[in-house]
């Protein structure tokens, strides 16, 4: 089983760009929190893998996930999960709907690395149904913003639905992908996300995205996979092993 990092060691090369941009953390096996120096380890994907046909895969998978939460897939989901698992809290996710919660598919928690500033700009790239960005929307209050990104227009409308659920009028969700963010240059206090840049093969572009639209001193709390080795060429190119 691959451990949950946030921005671990042994992550892609771009990854420093990020700390430059805000700070970085681990998530070590004791459920401790530390700040860790991003280690150089290029892992770049196959300059001919077909990334339109990963892009299709993976919005089918989630779209799958959305339509039906309980399905067969094979990674964990669920508000048990995140509790139990992920160390989310209980009580906060009882907050949210559970059309919302149940298709949770996170593989980290980033809201564990520092609490989110009453009043912050926050931006969830690739925010799914919506677990991530309205426990943001909480957290920040009605006088910040909570902007949840997402490719896959049944997991935005999951979104969408759950922050009227729980009348969080200053939540937006908007159709978008981590290397091209919809979200307006310097306007970002904190940008999240979990378990989505491992999926995007253009690391630096996403990357670069998310310097782009972070405020001067803003931070990135970020929980995704990394890797302690480098994979073969084969595995690379498998595209299965990209969607999840």
């Amino acid at each position: 089983m691959i451990t949950a990092r946030v921005l671990g060691t042994s992550t892609n090369v771009a990854l420093r760009d990020a700390v430059n941009a805000g700070r970085c953390a681990q998530r070590d096996v004791d459920n401790r929190y530390c700040m860790h120096e991003v280690n150089e380890m290029a892992i770049a994907c196959p300059v001919d893998l077909d990334t339109l046909k990963l892009r299709a895969e993976i919005q089918s998978i989630y779209a799958r996930v959305a339509a039906d939460p309980s399905g067969e897939f094979h990674f964990h989901r669920g508000p048990g999960y995140a509790a139990q698992r992920l160390h989310y809290d209980a009580a906060e996710l009882s907050r949210l709907p559970g059309t919302v919660t149940e298709s949770f598919a996170g593989i980290g928690n980033p809201h564990a690395i520092a609490a989110l500033p009453a009043g912050a700009t926050v931006v969830d790239v690739g925010c799914g149904a919506g677990t991530d960005l309205l426990l943001a929307a909480l957290h920040v209050g009605p006088h910040g913003r909570a902007i949840g990104v997402d490719m896959t227009e049944a997991m935005r409308d999951r979104a969408r639905r759950g922050a009227a659920a729980c009348g969080l009028a200053h939540v937006e969700v908007r159709a978008g992908e981590a290397t091209a963010l919809p979200i307006e240059t310097e306007s970002a206090d904190v940008v999240i996300s979990n378990g989505v840049l491992n999926l995007v093969p253009e690391k630096q572009a996403a990357i670069a995205e998310i310097r782009r639209v972070l405020k001067p001193g803003g931070r990135v709390q970020i929980a995704d996979i990394v890797l302690g080795v480098e994979l073969p060429e084969d595995a690379r190119r498998d595209i299965d092993l990209w969607t999840g």
